[in-house]
């Protein structure tokens, strides 16, 4: 894994070159939002009954994680249910996505959005099959459609966190917080549960952010300088040996009581 970046590029002034610049440094967010416009075009120009099992079969829903586990979980990261709302995701993922590859690098980003998206479908569905055998929800959920990339937005956000300097960033934790938090208290879904654990998993990645390696070295300098030296030594030398007659070296090296020399 590569380590976390130090900085960032600064980008170049030519508008073109810029853009150029800003991809080249976020390539998994830029591949990840080229993909989701060709799955929106393909639903966007299928049929209406194509389109709707597309959607549920690229779904991680209870039943395909059953019959495709692997697969549903990977697929359903790449689509989304309207194609309209396409140029909103390439806004989040500009502000979101792209700032945290950017920041961390593409493997800790990918590590972090990727193993969020997992966990928040594996935990939401786990909630819908206990709500389903608590007969809380009925058996045609198993088959509901749970497509897109909003768990692995919501991570970004919580990572981003960290990029942010005080006061900006309690203020911007504080928006966080509200925004996923008023679906969660009030009539949850099993994807505003899925939105709260990526958005906790975000704020958890802490250690592999950038900020978090520059604190490291901080503090190991700082416990070395508050140690002195050993004791028994000057300066931090070897330790002087002691003499419990208290006298002074003889020639040869023995020593006489009394502290005169013969």
């Amino acid at each position: 894994m590569e380590p976390p970046r130090p900085g960032l590029r600064k980008l170049p002034g030519n508008p073109v070159l810029w853009v150029k610049e800003w991809v080249r440094s976020s390539p998994g967010t830029h591949i990840w939002l080229l993909v989701i416009g060709v799955t929106s075009l393909v639903i966007a120009s299928a049929s209406e009954g194509l389109g709707q099992f597309l959607v549920h079969r690229t779904s991680s829903n209870i039943h395909e994680l059953n019959e495709h586990p692997l697969p549903s979980l990977l697929i359903s990261g790449f689509w989304i249910e309207r194609p309209e709302s396409f140029l909103l995701y390439v806004v989040m993922f500009e502000l979101l996505h792209a700032n945290v590859e950017r920041w961390t690098g593409t493997a800790r980003w990918l590590l972090t959005v990727g193993g969020a998206h997992i966990a928040a479908t594996l935990a939401s569905q786990e909630l819908v099959l206990l709500a389903i055998e608590g007969h809380r929800l009925p058996r045609s959920m198993t088959h509901v459609v749970d497509i897109g990339v909003s768990y692995g937005l919501a991570a970004a956000a919580g990572v981003l966190t960290y990029r942010l300097r005080p006061p900006w960033r309690y203020v911007y934790f504080g928006g966080v917080l509200v925004f996923f938090g008023i679906p969660l208290v009030t009539g949850a879904t099993f994807t505003d549960f899925g939105h709260a654990i990526a958005l906790t998993m975000g704020f958890a990645a802490w250690p592999l952010t950038p900020a978090a390696a520059a604190e490291r070295p901080a503090e190991t300098e700082g416990t070395e300088e508050t140690q002195g030296p050993e004791p028994g030594r000057a300066g931090g030398g070897p330790p002087a040996e002691s003499d419990p007659s208290g006298g002074r070296e003889r020639p040869g090296g023995q020593k006489r009581p009394g502290g005169q020399e013969r």
